[in-house]
C-alpha cells in the first residue's frame, strides 16, 4: 500500500496546532502577570504538568482522528477516484470502480462506471462491425482470387507505387518463364506480394500508360485503358494492357486513381510466327515473280516455229522446273499456314452430342437430301 504523507500530516496537524496555541496562550498570559504571580502560577501548574500533557494528548488524538477522517472522506477519496478513472481510461480491461468517500464521490464513481460500461459495449459493437467488414472483404478477396485464377490471361494488380497487391497463377507461370533462373527462384525474384513491378517493366512505360489513362478519364471515357508492347531482359516480348483502379473515396467529378491492373500476354512466339510467315510470303512473292518471268519467256519462245527439238525440250524443262519450284514454295507456305492455324485455335473439351447433329435433325436432312436427289434425277420415258 502506498504511503500517503498528506494523511499523516492531516492526523498530526491538529496536535501541533493545539500545542502551539497552548504554548502561545500561556506565554501571552504569563507576560501580563507580575513576577510573583508568574512564580505562583508556575508553582501551581508544575505538579499538574502530567495531567496537562495527558489532556493535550487526548485532545490531539481526537482532533487528529477527526482531521484524518475528513481528509480520507473529502480529499483522499476524490484523489483515489481520479487515479482509478485514469487507470480505467488507459487500460482495456473492463472493471468497475468501488464507490468510496462522500455521497457526491460515490455518485461520481457510479457515473464513471456507467460510462465505462457504455464504452465497453461500444468497443464490442465496433469490434463486431470490424470483424463483419473484414469477413466481407476476405470473401470478396477470395471471390476475386478465384475469378483471377480461372482467367487464362496473366493479371497483376498494383498500387500507384508499383507494388504488387494481387496476381493469379497464370501470372506466376508467366513470370517464371521470364525469369533468368527459373530453376532456382521460379520467378519469385520478379513477382510477389509487395514486390515492385518495375523490376520487369520500365518505369517510364508505366508512367506514360498511366498518363494516357488519366487523360482519357478526364475526357469522360467510361472504360479507359492503355496498351504497349515491351521486351524483357530474358528476350521475351510482352503485350501489356493497363486498366485503372479508381479511388472510391474520391469526390464526385474528381479523377483519382489508387492503382492499376496489368493484363499480360506473351507474344514472342506469335511475333516469331508472323515474322516467319512474312518471310515465307516475301519469298513466295519474289520467287513466283522470277518463276513467272521465266515461264512467260519460255512460253513466248516456244511459240516460235523455227525452234529445233533440243531447244524446245530445254524450254519445256525450264517450265517444269519453275512449276515444280512454285509448287514447292506454295506447299511450304500451305504447311506452315496449316500448322499455324492448328496452334492458334485453342482446343477445348466438348460433348460428342454437341459436335454431331441430333438424330431427328440428321434424319430430316437425309430426307431432304433424298427428295432433292429424286427431283434432280431425270425420268426415262
Amino acid at each position: 500500500m502506498k504511503f500517503d504523507r498528506r494523511e499523516l500530516v492531516a492526523a498530526l496537524l491538529p496536535g501541533a496546532v493545539l500545542a502551539l496555541w497552548a504554548l502561545g496562550g500561556t506565554a501571552l498570559f504569563a507576560a501580563t502577570l507580575e513576577p510573583d504571580e508568574r512564580s505562583a502560577l508556575g508553582a501551581l501548574l508544575e505538579p499538574r504538568a502530567a495531567l496537562l500533557l495527558l489532556g493535550w494528548l487526548l485532545l490531539s488524538g481526537l482532533l487528529g482522528w477527526l482531521s484524518r477522517a475528513a481528509y480520507l472522506r473529502w480529499v483522499a477519496a476524490a484523489a483515489r477516484l481520479a487515479e482509478e478513472a485514469r487507470v480505467l481510461l488507459a487500460a482495456d480491461v473492463e472493471r468497475e470502480i468501488e464507490p468510496q468517500g462522500s455521497a457526491e464521490a460515490r455518485a461520481l464513481a457510479e457515473v464513471i462506471n456507467r460510462l465505462a460500461t457504455q464504452r465497453g459495449e461500444l468497443r464490442a459493437d465496433v469490434a463486431a462491425r470490424v470483424r463483419e467488414a473484414s469477413r466481407g472483404i476476405e470473401q470478396e478477396r477470395n471471390r476475386l482470387a478465384a475469378l483471377m485464377a480461372e482467367l487464362t490471361q496473366s493479371v497483376v494488380v498494383c498500387n500507384l507505387d508499383g507494388r504488387v497487391l494481387l496476381y493469379n497463377s497464370r501470372a506466376r507461370t508467366q513470370f517464371r518463364a521470364l525469369s533468368s533462373a527459373p530453376g532456382v527462384a521460379g520467378g519469385a525474384e520478379l513477382i510477389g506480394l509487395g514486390r515492385s513491378i518495375y523490376t520487369v517493366f520500365d518505369r517510364a512505360l508505366i508512367a506514360h500508360a498511366l498518363d494516357s489513362v488519366q487523360q482519357r478519364l478526364q475526357r469522360g471515357a467510361a472504360h479507359p485503358s492503355a496498351q504497349f508492347v515491351t521486351g524483357t531482359r530474358a528476350g521475351q516480348l510482352l503485350r501489356v494492357q493497363m486498366a485503372p483502379v479508381r479511388d472510391i473515396d474520391a469526390a464526385p467529378g474528381e479523377v483519382s486513381l489508387n492503382g492499376f491492373v496489368l493484363m499480360l500476354e506473351n507474344i514472342t512466339r506469335d511475333f516469331a510466327d508472323e515474322s516467319e510467315r512474312d518471310q515465307l510470303l516475301h519469298g513466295l512473292t519474289e520467287g513466283s515473280r522470277a518463276s513467272l518471268g521465266n515461264l512467260q519467256a519460255a512460253v513466248e519462245l516456244l511459240d516460235d516455229d523455227g525452234l529445233d527439238a533440243a531447244t524446245r525440250e530445254r524450254f519445256h524443262g525450264v517450265i517444269r522446273d519453275e512449276v515444280r519450284a512454285m509448287s514447292q514454295r506454295i506447299q511450304q507456305l500451305a504447311s506452315h499456314t496449316a500448322q499455324t492455324v492448328k496452334t492458334r485455335w485453342p482446343l477445348e473439351e466438348m460433348l460428342g452430342a454437341d459436335r454431331s447433329p441430333p438424330p431427328r435433325v440428321a434424319s430430316r436432312r437425309s430426307a431432304a437430301a433424298a427428295s432433292a436427289t429424286a427431283r434432280s434425277t431425270p425420268r426415262c420415258g
